[in-house]
């Protein structure tokens, strides 16, 4: 039988609860969950000096470590969540790109497996239902209109383990999709749309719920044409997507998002390609060749300025810039990071805060918020050198 992970109580650090930041606190953990201080025989792990955050929730992930969840391979798939887990992401989505809807369902099969098996937390498919015209670093040969029938071939392929998906509803079969995926318990999310400002409050009234990685892939904000972002801002059901790398968003932009959202409506991710984690270099995105330079990623062409392809980022990373660089507080850009997330995925009872009860995910950053430790179900996936 396996063991079950040590009673320890980390002591010392400053810890984020969903109350606000406790100085000098105390996080006890027994049987890979949070509980109450106080314990006969813990192992007390001194923090002084550090951070305690929830574990990190990332909605949209392509990859990390030089691997990809396109490749539809089990041991490629695990290098991009160990990856990531490292860097203290201890629970994700897996996304896909665009591709041939035989080969999204293969890798729908896969990825659902590891979604039983406890190392994801679902499929997030984005493409291959959005416009040609705000397709990014998806194929553009590949794209089709939402049809509802092909919709619901992809959620079937997934066997369960399907939590969102994103799609341009401008498209035929768009609404009625967007309303299909609502009944299916699955999250429609709006993104690499060309559509208006009415047609984007048109989905959130059929249920989208998401803006995927809002400002990009979407037509800008205008003063006669307000476009999607608008809509998705205002409302307050949708939960809007933040990539906070400094190359995907201006500081500004990203600061009118936050205080228009509102930090309950923020939700920080990676959009990780095959280079978070690793370096330069020539990487694949589904069946796009992507060539990474000082960090960013973008689709190889000609003139080395091809489409944005994803980030290089990592979520400890995007903590630290949150927190150092647009001095959004820490217990705001934790909550960004976790509960946030956890909540639109309904998981919110089991993780995205420290709470007794809660599954013992947690991350120990030091004073510059640089990854220490991080535990996942009470088990050290990186062990603090400190204690």
């Amino acid at each position: 039988m396996p063991q079950s992970p040590p009673s320890m109580e980390l002591t010392g650090a400053r810890v984020v609860l969903p109350s606000g930041v406790v100085d000098n606190g105390t996080v006890a953990v027994a049987g890979g969950r949070i509980v109450a201080p106080g314990a006969a025989g813990a192992t007390r792990v001194e923090l002084a000096g550090h951070w305690i955050v929830p574990g990190f929730v990332d909605i949209h992930s392509h990859g990390g470590g030089g691997a990809s969840f396109s490749a539809g391979e089990a041991a490629e798939a695990m290098t991009v969540i160990d990856t990531h887990r490292r860097h203290g992401t201890t629970t994700m989505l897996a996304s896909t790109v665009t591709g041939d809807l035989g080969e999204l369902a293969r890798q729908a099969a896969v990825l659902a497996e590891l979604t039983e098996q406890g190392e994801l937390a679902g499929i997030h498919f984005e493409g291959p239902f959005i416009s040609p015209h705000r397709c990014g670093a998806h194929q553009p040969g590949l794209l089709r209109d939402p049809d509802p029938a092909d919709v619901r071939k992809l959620v079937d392929a997934a066997n369960g383990a399907a939590r969102m998906m994103t799609l341009a509803p401008e498209l035929p079969g768009g609404l009625a999709s967007v309303r299909l995926l609502a009944e299916l318990g699955v999250i429609p999310a709006i993104g690499h749309t060309d559509g208006s400002y009415e047609t984007a409050r048109e989905a959130v009234d059929a249920g989208a719920r998401v803006a995927t990685h809002l400002f990009n892939a979407m037509p800008p904000l205008g003063h006669r044409s307000p476009g999607p972002v608008a809509a998705l801002l205002e409302d307050e059901r949708v939960t809007v997507e933040l990539i906070n790398d400094g190359t995907h968003l201006h500081p500004a932009a990203l600061e009118l998002a936050y205080r228009a959202a509102g930090p309950d409506r923020v939700v920080f991710i990676t959009d990780a390609m095959g280079a978070a984690g690793s370096g330069d270099g020539s990487y694949r995105l589904g069946p796009m060749e992507v060539e990474v330079r000082d960090g960013v990623a973008r689709i190889r062409d000609d003139t080395g300025a091809g489409s944005i392809a994803g980030s290089t980022l990592t979520m400890d990373r995007v903590l630290r810039r949150a927190v150092t660089v647009d001095r959004i507080p820490v217990a705001d850009a934790v909550r960004a990071l976790s509960a946030n997330p956890a909540r639109l995925l309904g998981a919110y009872e089991r993780i995205g805060s420290l709470e007794a009860g809660k599954d013992a995910d947690l991350v120990v950053l030091d004073g510059d918020f640089a990854v220490a430790g991080v535990l996942r179900k009470g088990a050290w996936v990186v062990r603090p050198a400190v204690g």
